[in-house]
């Protein structure tokens, strides 16, 4: 990556509101992976069966799936900095609620469960707010960086997070792991009291009417661009159940133990981290092409991972795979923010969300019941020929160059945006 690139891809930090909000997100979402980690062993404590695993997957991401829409239709409504400060606060309550139960002894299974669904309650809101207010802080000429710079952030705290949770489950026990993620969402809480958007930065609240569900969802559909990064965005959701393949992959295909399990999705976030700097570092208007592209790259190396010979090709396999999917995830997320309508696009958000990681509780079980009918490779492989199939799909959709088909939510066409944001409006 050239100096330019480098300078491009952090430019949001430069912006000192940003700065920290990226520092506390590390720290957020690293905190989150250690209550998760922290779920899973209790569930198994509690009752040993594999199914109430599923159960608490399903539990903890199934409303961000059946409420995104709504969701989006609340940000758009709602002041967003208002939003996270209470949504970030729940996130603290449910910690120390969840702590307070461990301690105590009085927790049980369906306790932990209920926990998991309010955290996904809260999240379905928390997702799409998150993502607006980011744009807000940095501005369009940066959200491309903002938001690549998240998976940064999002892919070292896959790394940091399960360790400390790990090392705490084996020193101190359960209830410090879900303290640690109460206390991990103070800084954000610090962030977003302290640092406003600047004026003019967010469109006004909208008040509410009937129809404004339908009216984004129907919005991500019309516009061709929008509909087909969500759409991708679904496929990518096959490809990150990595706890339901990658183990299968590692013991069945590769005869690894737990040691090269975890080596095997280290080596996809070691990858995912520079594909999201390279992200970062490309245009401020990430273009239909592109993103085409990579979905294409990113569906054939999840393909030949699955095909590879032996433990060294599945270790190189896996960072390909992780460099091209994150670079994927963090350019269409991009299309996506930059080219929605400001006033609808918390419900696009919400429709992101929807998609990712709102799908993973089915994907999750597609990825099993292909590995138990078919094979650890093909339960493995099957996210790269969705990925593959869905870049077929909306291969016209994408059909474009850096041009921003500016579309208002009532399907009017105003007109296009070159790459610098300035709209040649059309009448």
């Amino acid at each position: 990556m050239t100096s330019v690139g480098l300078s491009h891809a952090i430019g949001a930090l430069r912006i000192p509101a940003y700065r920290w909000w990226f520092v506390s997100q590390i720290l957020s979402a690293s905190g989150a992976m250690t209550q998760a980690v922290a779920q899973s062993w209790l569930v198994l404590q509690l009752t040993g069966r594999a199914v109430d695993l599923g159960l608490l997957a399903a539990l903890a991401w199934g409303p961000v799936l059946l409420l995104g829409a709504w969701a989006g239709a609340w940000v758009d409504r709602l002041d967003r900095r208002r939003l996270l400060l209470v949504t970030q606060t729940l996130f603290v309550l449910l910690g120390l609620v969840q702590a307070g139960l461990t301690a105590t002894g009085a927790v049980r299974v369906w306790m932990v469960l209920a926990v998991a669904a309010a955290t996904g309650i809260v999240s379905a809101f928390d997702g799409p707010a998150r993502q607006v207010y980011v744009l807000e802080l940095v501005g369009t000429g940066r959200v491309a960086s903002a938001v690549s710079l998240y998976e940064v952030g999002l892919n070292a705290s896959r790394v940091l997070g399960p360790a400390v949770g790990g090392a705490m489950l084996a020193t101190v026990g359960t209830t410090a792991c879900f303290l640690v993620n109460a206390a991990c969402y103070l800084p954000p809480l610090a962030v977003i009291a302290l640092f406003a958007p600047e004026p003019g930065a967010a469109p006004p609240p909208r008040e509410r009417r009937a129809g404004a569900v339908r009216e984004g969802l129907r919005y991500v559909w019309r516009v061709p661009p929008i509909r087909a990064c969500v759409l991708i965005a679904a496929a990518g959701g096959v490809l990150f159940n990595l706890g339901v393949a990658v183990p299968l992959l590692a013991t069945r295909v590769f005869h690894l133990g737990g040691g090269g399990y975890g080596a095997l999705m280290a080596a996809f976030g070691v990858g995912a981290i520079p594909g999201a700097l390279l992200a970062a570092a490309g245009s401020a208007w990430p273009t239909g092409r592109r993103v085409r592209a990579l979905t294409v790259g990113a569906g054939a190396a999840v393909v030949l991972t699955a095909l590879a010979p032996d433990a060294a090709a599945g270790f190189a396999g896996m960072a390909l795979s992780g460099f091209l999917s994150i670079w994927l995830i963090a350019l269409a997320n991009t299309l996506v923010q930059l080219r929605a309508d400001p006033a609808l696009r918390g419900r696009v958000m919400g429709a992101w969300t929807m998609a990712l990681p709102g799908t993973i509780p089915f994907t999750a079980l597609l990825n099993a019941a292909t590995a138990q009918v078919l094979g650890a490779r093909a339960g493995f492989a099957l996210a790269g020929v969705v990925l593959l199939l869905t870049a077929a799909a909306t291969w016209r959709a994408l059909d474009e160059g850096s041009a921003v088909h500016v579309v208002a939510g009532d399907g009017q066409h105003l007109g296009v945006a070159d790459p610098g944001g300035d709209v040649r409006v059309q009448r």
